[in-house]
């Protein structure tokens, strides 16, 4: 029911090696549409990622420091001196942000999310258990799984949730959905199974919200307190 990054990362991976130039790196971007590719060795392990941003880094420091021979004060140097590396790089090996933020074809899709937004990147290398590369997750990947039918998303809810991982009787449970937001109404015969039953709905690849209607016939919440 939990998808992984295996099940919607792209595999075939488009690369460059560490003495890659500038200009082939800017072709490879433009003619695969792609905004960032990976840095790898003979081994095809990971050395890290360069992004269209850090290309333009190289126009923007040559517009913004060097137009007409001029070179910034020394203060201007230092207070960024990464972002300047980049705009003298040549090659992927200076221009690459490094080391590469990764993640394993085995990891939940909600573990990939977390890290992109913890680490601010739109994509993440995919590896194995040797840090070599595998494939690589985007943004967009991560959104598709929000592109799910209603219709299938109920399927699964009904069959995979209520009808196969409860173990209880679920059958008095209706499942309606709609843009996403999953309505359960009816009655389940405890308190706890019912909230189970919306906490587990709510982790359905694609489900955006869960509307809890149902009703129950023992609140056995009062037991557990005891």
């Amino acid at each position: 029911m939990r998808m992984t990054v295996a099940d919607v990362m792209t595999e075939k991976v488009v690369t460059v090696s560490a003495a890659t130039p500038f200009k082939e790196i800017a072709e490879t971007l433009i003619s695969g549409g792609i905004s960032a590719v990976p840095v790898t060795d003979d081994d095809n392990h990971v050395l890290g990622m360069v992004s269209e941003a850090d290309l333009l880094r190289k126009e923007e420091f040559r517009e913004q420091f060097y137009r007409e021979g001029y070179r910034p004060p020394l203060r201007a140097r230092l207070r960024h001196p990464k972002g300047r590396e980049k705009a003298e790089g040549d090659t992927a090996s200076e221009l690459m942000t490094s080391p590469a933020v990764t993640v394993t074809a085995a990891s939940p899709v909600v573990e990939a999310a977390r890290l992109m937004d913890e680490r601010d990147v739109k994509r993440l290398a995919v590896v194995d258990y040797n840090g070599r590369l595998v494939g690589i997750v985007s943004r967009r990947d991560l959104v598709k799984l929000f592109l799910r039918s209603d219709e299938e998303i109920a399927r699964v809810v009904r069959e995979d949730v209520l009808d196969r991982s409860l173990w209880v009787n679920t059958d008095g449970v209706r499942v309606d959905v709609r843009q996403g937001i999953v309505t359960l109404t009816g009655w389940m015969e405890h308190r706890s199974e019912a909230a189970i039953a919306v906490r587990m709905a709510g982790r359905v690849n694609g489900v955006a919200d869960v509307v809890d209607k149902l009703t129950w016939k023992q609140d056995d919440s009062k037991w557990e307190a005891r």
